[in-house]
């Protein structure tokens, strides 16, 4: 009695038969081509393309956040450096003259001249109404409006120039009495004193009221005696 022959499919297979399921003939245990003609280990999931892998996209954002990430601690303000703010001064030696020191154009010769003219004029004339009224009545009135005058030059050259850095000459002209290092006002005591040293510009001929037209700085030597500029508003 022959043994009959099982339908296809069942029983054993052996290693010349096609295995199931789109396997290719392999021992058992042994790894196969799946789907796709990839090789897969034996209880391994069939591996599709692009599996486990992150889109493109998410790598682009990766790329954006680190871009961000960099941003951050980056100085701001138009990228300045810790401790320099806008409107503060510069660091010494980065501005003309030092520290803080005005950074306007210098005033010219003829400014200058043109408000002590004006300073001038404000001590000479109650000086002159006082000569002529002393002439014709009486000298007391000479001695009054002498000390009108002296009073006048006082307030005007020391102590309204020392507080704002201009006479009434200068304020006319628009120019600045300043502190060569600071910029600011020189104040009442220094502009005593320079008013003082003045007599050094007129010593020689008066080449120091001279010296601005060819100086770096347009200084006289009272000027570079107590270290002032005069700038231009």
């Amino acid at each position: 009695m022959s043994t009959p022959t099982p339908p296809p499919g069942y029983g054993p297979q052996d290693s010349n038969q096609p295995g199931q399921y789109g396997q290719e003939p392999g021992q058992y245990g042994q790894p196969g081509t799946g789907q796709y003609g990839q090789q897969q280990q034996y209880g391994q999931p069939p591996q599709q393309p692009g599996y486990g892998q992150p889109p493109a996209q998410y790598g682009q954002q990766a790329e954006q956040y680190g871009q961000q990430a960099g941003q951050y601690g980056q100085p701001q303000y138009g990228q300045q450096q810790y401790g320099q703010q806008p409107g503060y001064p510069q660091p010494y030696g980065q501005q003309p003259y030092g520290y803080g020191a005005p950074t306007g154009a210098l005033a010219e010769w003829p400014l200058r001249v043109g408000g002590t003219l004006i300073d001038s004029a404000l001590v000479m004339v109650p000086y002159f109404i006082g000569l002529a009224l002393g002439r014709s009545v009486h000298s007391i009135f000479l001695v009054v409006f002498a000390l009108v005058a002296f009073g006048v030059g006082i307030w005007n050259v020391v102590i309204r120039q020392g507080q704002t850095g201009q006479t009434l000459g200068k304020t006319v002209v628009k120019i600045k009495l300043v502190e060569a290092t600071t910029g600011q006002p020189v104040g009442p005591g220094k502009a005593f004193i320079r008013q003082l040293t003045h007599i050094l510009d007129g010593a020689a001929c008066y080449v120091g009221y001279l010296w601005p037209l060819w100086d770096e700085k347009k200084q006289t030597f009272a000027d570079k005696i107590n270290d002032t500029l005069v700038v231009k508003l």
